[in-house]
């Protein structure tokens, strides 16, 4: 598959396309060992060798990262009133024409995944996907073990929500103390978790995303840092979207 130069340059973020046509335009850039100034020359990434001041350049087309997001920041790529989880990017991330797949709420935490690869994000955000998303949720009450085992059943048989909709199935799981529970879900609606548990009469205090479908948060990860996903973590998420 061949690629604009300046298209290409510009996903693995050196630069705005304007940028990267006055760098052409120094005799810098080198295809199979020739000067290239045209910014409009199209690039085969397995067969060209491209070379940037003498220095081989190693690119790609599509790029995937891990983020861990902190409270405070939406899930947009602009936003006139808060930071968006594109404002933590440093280089070479920041410059690359990089969207969240999805969306946390102002104030979760955990995984979000940024990429550039829109097919990529439309079928992992379908709700006809059923992608399962596993959230840690810090509750306001005490769970002992009749309220959990009421949990288990509510969310089995699919909670409804106050405005009517009535959610999919889901799952919660027990973890350390009894403020603490794990709940997997299969659709994404606006502040759902929260809802859900507002519906069986308790609150979340915080919330923090632990995995989306086969890939997990990195625990190496502090909030508001980022990793590129390896290939291995790359090659599942394609798997379970066909």
């Amino acid at each position: 598959m061949k690629t604009r130069v300046d298209k290409l340059l510009a996903a693995n973020g050196w630069g705005s396309r304007r940028d990267i046509k006055r760098l052409m335009r120094t005799y810098v850039l080198t295809v199979n060992g020739h000067v290239c100034v045209d910014p409009a020359t199209y690039i085969n990434l397995d067969t060209d060798v491209l070379h940037l001041r003498g220095e081989p350049l190693l690119l790609r087309t599509t790029v995937y990262l891990m983020l861990n997001k902190p409270a405070g920041v939406v899930s947009s790529t602009l936003d006139p009133l808060h930071k968006t989880v594109l404002d933590l990017l440093g280089p070479p991330w920041a410059s690359m024409d990089l969207h969240p797949v999805g969306r946390l709420d102002y104030d979760t935490e955990g995984l979000l995944l940024l990429t550039n690869d829109g097919q990529l994000t439309h079928r992992l955000t379908s709700p006809k996907a059923g992608i399962p998303k596993r959230y840690h949720a810090q509750l306001r009450d005490p769970v002992d073990d009749c309220l959990f085992e009421h949990y288990v059943e509510q969310l089995h048989q699919g909670v409804t929500l106050k405005d009517g909709y009535t959610c999919l199935p889901a799952q919660i799981e027990r973890i350390s103390g009894d403020q603490d529970v794990v709940l997997t879900i299969c659709e994404g609606k606006y502040h759902q978790v929260k809802k859900m548990f507002r519906v069986l009469e308790n609150k979340v205090i915080q919330l923090t995303r632990l995995s989306m479908g086969p890939i997990s948060l990195d625990s190496s990860l502090a909030p508001g840092e980022v990793r590129e996903l390896s290939k291995k973590e790359i090659d599942t998420l394609r798997e379970i979207i066909g």
